[in-house]
């Protein structure tokens, strides 16, 4: 009886544990970041995603697991010829996703290298479409083309790229101190560009100012014309009002007023004056006294 009991026991003890194994087998936990690729004798049969998962124990199993982190490939530097014949460097950088695990694990063998392959050559591709100029300057389209380009290309196998960028074109030697003595050919040529046009508006600004001096001097000589004119019409009308005497008066004021500015005059300490003269100063001093 005792060994009966025991050997029931050790049965039972088989049977709890092959439960528990199978249980074990058969409940499956995938990570956030990952997906299961379960095989069932040989071929693909389904891909676990995250959470809780149940399979078929001893006829199922785990053949590969897959991070579904987004990936960076290593920097990547390819030599391309642009249209106009020109060496270039290119340095790439590409961000990728397995998104389907099924496509990753059983159509290719090394992605990394795969998609860095394919990149080299789209990267070389397109540059040989474009001449150098145009490689600096549409930077972001030339970008933007290689992406969709990849996209394309690696779509059979589960990947999606997120980001392919293009961090610098760089130049050969020879190549780039050309295109620095052309830059500073270009300086000096707007240099002498700007320095004529400094000259230019100098000279137009010195016409300008001469123009404006002389319109001012016209200005000023129409205006004493006018005076003049007016005095002299004024001068008129009072002789026509009163006669002879307005004019005496007039002739007077002129006498005295020349005998003052030579009087005025610098070193001028004795005045001789003709007789005649000293009669008009006395006949216009008279005629003011009388006014």
């Amino acid at each position: 009886m005792p060994n009966e009991l025991l050997g029931s026991g050790a049965a039972f003890l088989a049977i709890a544990l092959l439960i528990i194994v199978t249980l074990y087998k058969a409940v499956r936990i995938v990570p956030q970041s990952q997906k299961f690729v379960v095989e069932r004798f040989g071929r693909l049969h389904s891909v676990l995603g995250p959470g809780l998962n149940l399979v078929v124990p001893y006829l199922d199993r785990i053949a590969h697991k897959v991070s579904v982190l987004e990936r960076q490939l290593p920097t990547a530097r390819q030599d391309a010829i642009t249209t106009d014949n020109v060496l270039v460097q290119v340095e790439t950088s590409v961000f990728y996703r397995i998104i389907s695990p099924e496509k990753t694990v059983y159509r290719i063998r090394d992605v990394d290298a795969a998609i860095a392959t394919t990149v080299a050559g789209i990267v070389r591709s397109e540059i040989g479409k474009m001449e150098l100029d145009q490689v600096q300057s549409n930077r972001n389209e030339l970008t933007a083309n290689i992406r969709e380009h990849v996209r394309a290309m690696v779509d059979d196998w589960g990947i999606e790229v997120t980001r392919a960028e293009i961090l610098d074109v760089a130049l050969d030697e020879a190549t780039r101190h050309a295109m620095m003595q052309q830059l500073n050919a270009e300086r000096a040529r707007r240099a002498q560009v700007t320095e004529a046009e400094g000259k230019k508006r100098a000279v137009e600004l010195n016409a300008d100012a001469e123009l404006y001096a002389a319109e001012q001097e016209a200005k000023a000589r129409r205006i004493l014309s006018d005076a003049e004119a007016y005095a002299t019409s004024t001068i008129a009308a009072a002789i026509k009002e009163n006669g002879i005497e307005a004019a005496q008066y007039q002739v007077a004021l002129k006498q005295v007023e020349a005998l003052t500015a030579v009087g005025q005059g610098a070193g001028k300490q004795t005045i001789i004056v003709p007789a005649q003269a000293l009669e008009a100063f006395g006949d216009a001093f008279k005629m003011l006294k009388g006014r």
